[in-house]
């Protein structure tokens, strides 16, 4: 989308003005028909599947909340959508456009540091008191991996299975699709993989991760010798377990998808959420920074 296709290209809210900047990058046409009713622009239903993840409501709730919404009038929208429209649209994205989505939020970013780590995240929205009274110990959940810059805390990207996995193959998926270079991944021990670090090295990065205990005094293969010591900057892998921190509490508690494939987007969709309210937040400390003369602290 340009600049000239967008109906509103004023902010009227922080989180508005970034998915104005999220639209402007991106190469989606205004409308994905030549023919026929344009009725939505690209622009709309981007922003409300945005706020209809960010609510954590119900299709049929957000629809029905949504003639109360200010949102309404900054999107341009002049019909509002029904339960089965918003729920089309869901599906109109599919995970290769996700990810493209994904790198305009972090596309002038230039990170030095990076760290990666996966964790488990509820398949269902079950309640655990449910879970206890039917006796079921196991919580049916998937396995996401994720990198992130540890400065800004931006998610760079993410590999969701469905079923367990050993985080090297995650960890390769990502890999091959970085684009920046020059880059230090810090890892934990689960990436300890003389493959895994072939692998980085081949697309210009490096990776640190401690080697495990072995029997034998010093580990098989170049890189995994030189991981031996441990690295000074590996105190700043925490970094990434905060952000999963963020995104269990604040984000998402458990996947509302039934297909496996809708789990996958629709865990996309929130780390671009997550991603869009990050880079809210850092310009909003900037702004606090650059003030003079402030003396009360920031909230």
């Amino acid at each position: 989308m340009t600049q000239k296709t967008l109906p509103i290209q004023t902010s009227r809210h922080k989180l508005h003005k970034q998915i104005i900047k999220f639209c402007h990058f991106s190469d989606f046409p205004l409308y994905f028909n030549k023919v026929g009713p344009k009725k939505f622009t690209n622009y709309q239903r981007i922003g409300l599947i945005i706020l209809f993840l960010r609510s954590r409501k119900s299709l049929r709730d957000f629809t029905k909340e949504l003639c109360e919404l200010k949102w309404i009038n900054w999107l341009g929208i002049r019909s509002l959508p029904g339960k089965s429209t918003l729920h089309d649209w869901l599906n109109l994205f599919d995970l290769q456009t996700i990810r493209k989505f994904l790198q305009l939020t972090v596309a002038e970013e230039k990170p030095s540091l990076m760290a990666i780590d996966a964790t488990g995240i509820d398949a269902w929205q079950r309640s655990r008191h449910y879970q206890w009274r039917i006796q079921e110990d196991i919580m049916p959940s998937v396995k996401l991996d994720i990198i992130v810059d540890t400065k800004t805390k931006l998610i760079h990207d993410f590999v969701l299975r469905v079923k367990p996995r050993h985080d090297t193959l995650g960890a390769k998926s990502i890999f091959k699709r970085m684009k920046v270079k020059g880059v230090k991944i810090l890892g934990d021990k689960g990436y300890d993989s003389e493959k895994l670090h072939l692998i980085a090295r081949e697309m210009g990065n490096e990776l640190f991760a401690p080697v495990r205990k072995m029997k034998k005094g010093k580990p098989n293969g170049k890189f995994r010798r030189m991981c031996v010591e441990k690295d000074p900057e590996y105190g700043m892998r925490n970094i990434v377990e905060n952000t999963f921190k963020v995104l269990k509490q604040v984000r998402v508690h458990a996947l509302r998808s039934k297909k496996h494939y809708m789990k996958k987007r629709e865990m996309g969709w929130h780390i671009i959420i997550y991603n869009l309210s990050r880079m809210e937040r850092m310009i909003q400390v900037i702004l606090w920074i650059k003030e003079p003369f402030r003396t009360e602290p920031f909230n």
